[in-house]
Order: C-alpha cells, then structure tokens, then sequence
C-alpha cells in the first residue's frame, strides 16, 4: 500500500493552465533550465505615457474623470461693442424715434418699447446729466436716481393699471424721452432772461418728452385709465426740468 501510494504521489500531472508541472523524484535529477524574467520597461517621459500604471489604476476603479483635462476653445475675439451688446445703428433709430414721435413720419416707434436695451438711455440720461452739471455737481447722482427710481414708480403703476409692459421697457423710454429736454437745453442758455419765451420752451420740452414717452407706454390696454399713466410721467419730466433750471 505505501508503494502504491508513493508512485501515485510522484506521477506527472499537467495542469489545465499550463503554468506547473509535477514530475516524479527519479526525474528531477535530469532537469535544469533557467527562469526568464519579463522585460518591464518604465516610461519616464514627462508627460507620463499614454497609459501609465496610475492612469490604468484610476481608470480601473472609476476614477479617470480625474485625469481629463478640459481644452479650452479658442474662441474668435468679438470687437468690444459686440461684446457689451451696444448697437449704434439700433440706438440712433431710437433716438429718431422720441425726437419725432408723429406717426405721419413713418417711424416704428414702437421698437422703442419692444426692444429696450440699456446703454442708450443710460447715454441720454449721462448727457442730460452732464448739461445739468453747470454750476450744481450733485445733480448728477440724482438725476440718475430719479431715473432708476422713477421709472420704477412708472412701471409698478402701469402694472397695477393692468399694462402689459417690463421694468426694462419703462426704463428705456423713460430714458430715451429725455432727449427733448436735451434739445432745448441750449435755446434756455440763449434767450434765459426772456421770462415769456423761456417758460414756453420749457413747457414744450416737457410736452414734448411726456407725449414721446406715453405714447409708447401707454397703450389700448389701459383704455379709460389713459390719463391716470400720463399724469405721473407728465410730473417726473417736470421734475427732471427743475433739476436742470434749478426751479
């Protein structure tokens, strides 16, 4: 029995995989060989090879999105007025528009209200400002605030009112419509001392920018409640009128 079991330990068994290979005890006298190791190769470039054992480890477990860089588009530089989204050609249009509100001139006014944007009437307000500034600094600053906020007390109104019409909206033609009083602005320098005609001017500068300014707010919506939008624009150009004469 123990021989037995002897030669049955000392048989040769060849795996399935290949990799062992038991021999008998008679036999390992005559074996001899060497054992080749494999050719490991380290990339050490600079940018760590295409694969490196780290990228494969994070890659591996989930984590590659560590590894991505982001390419930054080269994107196309825009000319500066493009970039702040200032188009001259649309804010003189505008301008054309509050200066001659009739209707038989073929203007569309109404792009005024449609489209609002920010610069121009924040340029008209600036000039207004700056003709204001002779003599009395401190208009400024407050020329502006009565833009902001008065065309805020415009807006609230017009939507209690049941007018469909944005902050943004009034903000721009509030702001365009000063315009008028810009333009009468140096025939009050010329012929001040004239009470008569002085105070003809400027009722017509402030008829003028009111009519500019509610004939663009003020639409069919309000119907019979017309009078109670254009009486409060009517006093916010008195009153930008009295910071520039000082009334």
């Amino acid at each position: 029995m123990g021989e037995a079991a002897k030669e049955k330990t000392n048989m040769q068994f060849s795996p399935t995989n290949g990799d062992f290979t038991f021999v008998s005890s008679s036999e390992a006298e005559d074996l001899s060989g060497t054992i080749s190791t494999p050719d490991v190769k380290l990339n050490m470039d600079s940018d760590g090879g295409k694969d490196p054992y780290a990228t494969t480890f994070l890659r591996q477990r989930g984590y590659g999105w560590l590894l991505e860089v982001e390419e930054e588009e080269n994107e196309e530089s825009k000319p500066l007025l493009e970039e702040l989204d200032i188009d001259l050609k649309d804010i003189y249009y505008k301008i054309r528009c509050v200066l001659m509100p009739m209707p038989s001139l073929g203007y569309n006014r109404q792009v005024v209200r449609d489209n609002p944007d920010f610069w121009g009437p924040l340029a008209v307000v600036l000039l207004f400002s700056m003709i204001s500034i002779y003599g009395q600094f401190r208009v400024v600053s407050w020329i502006i605030t009565i833009w902001i906020f008065g065309s805020l007390t415009i807006f609230l109104l017009a939507r209690v009112l049941g007018g469909e019409v944005s902050y943004g909206q009034v903000l721009g033609v509030i702001g365009y419509s000063l315009l008028p009083l810009i333009v009468i602005a140096p025939l009050l320098l010329v012929i001040g001392r004239l009470e008569v005609v002085s105070t003809l001017i400027k009722l017509l500068g402030v008829f003028w920018a009111a009519y500019s300014a509610a004939s663009l707010l003020v639409g069919d919506e309000f119907k019979t409640k017309k009078p109670l939008l254009i009486y409060p624009v009517f006093l916010l150009y008195i009153y930008f009128l009295s910071l520039y004469t000082g009334v």
